[in-house]
């Protein structure tokens, strides 16, 4: 979904965090680092109800692995995202969010992201398609998205898949607390990418997430090793890069200007985790 700030709850106080935090935060910023506003830390109660709520959100995605097939269209995609949250007690988040008009983003082909379900998209052997599925819980915000290869599909669109899965664990090793910077996390994505000759998306990029679908910081899949913000204990952002088999470039099409296309019609993939900084490394609390 387009990250663009919403209504959150509201932002922790520094009497809240944990005091190490706070003290390795102010010996950072003596040395001229760039660091998180004290909103965009969570605090131990809020990071156990984006827990919940991102295990709620892989327990959806789950029941999408187990069903999806050939013949199947996106919107019966969309009808399995909307039973399986309801059942487990969340709520779709997209539903409604700026105009959405359904309860799960899914992507396939050369579309980029941000797909609408539709009755009339069947999935055929051979496609490729990602599921983007962000789930409100108890008050707290779980997202991340997985793609599906669908019966046999070609060498190179599973290779693109692969690398796109890849090269988020790529930016995932190197996730430290206090040393590394949201410009490593582009860094290694797109180092790792562009050696296979594929592109990353860098205007359309990951989000923090939890207080609500969309916070900040913006979290570009391309950077400068070293640059940016520096990553402290208590942060959680999405890592979600998109990965297209041709140029970056793309378009915005359909009436309601949701879905994004490759321009030159090479296929996209995309792989989303949602990720808590911790003291001694990270947590994936959505996958």
């Amino acid at each position: 979904m387009r990250a663009r700030r919403q209504n959150a709850r509201p932002a922790p106080r520094r009497e809240m965090l944990p005091r190490e935090t706070l003290a390795m935060m102010e010996a950072l910023r003596a040395e001229g680092k760039q660091l998180p506003n004290i909103k965009l830390i969570k605090t131990p109660a809020q990071i156990e109800g984006i827990r919940r709520a991102g295990d709620v959100n892989t327990r959806v995605l789950d029941a999408v692995e187990r069903e999806i097939a050939p013949g199947m269209t996106t919107e019966d995609i969309d009808r399995i995202v909307a039973r399986e949250t309801k059942a487990l007690g969340g709520r779709c988040a997209p539903l409604g969010f700026e105009g959405f008009p359904k309860s799960v983003c899914t992507s396939t082909n050369d579309v980029v992201c941000h797909g609408i379900p539709s009755e009339k998209t069947v999935l055929r052997a051979g496609d490729i398609v990602n599921v983007d599925c962000t789930t409100e819980y108890g008050g707290y915000y779980g997202d991340a998205s997985r793609m599906f290869c669908i019966g046999d599909v070609s060498d190179e669109a599973r290779r693109l898949v692969e690398v796109t899965r890849q090269s988020v664990n790529e930016a995932l090793a190197h996730l430290a607390p206090y040393t590394a910077t949201l410009g490593d996390i582009g860094y290694y994505i797109n180092t790792y990418v562009t050696q296979f000759g594929y592109s990353v998306v860098r205007t359309i990029g990951g989000h923090g997430v939890g207080l609500a679908m969309h916070e900040d910081p913006y979290v570009c899949h391309v950077g400068r090793k070293g640059h940016g913000m520096t990553l402290v204990p208590g942060m959680v952002f999405t890592i979600e890069p998109m990965v297209n088999a041709g140029r970056e470039e793309y378009d915005v099409r359909g009436k309601e200007a949701w879905e994004v296309y490759t321009r030159d019609g090479s296929l996209s993939a995309q792989w989303e985790h949602t990720v808590l900084i911790t003291e001694t490394g990270y947590e994936i609390l959505s996958y």
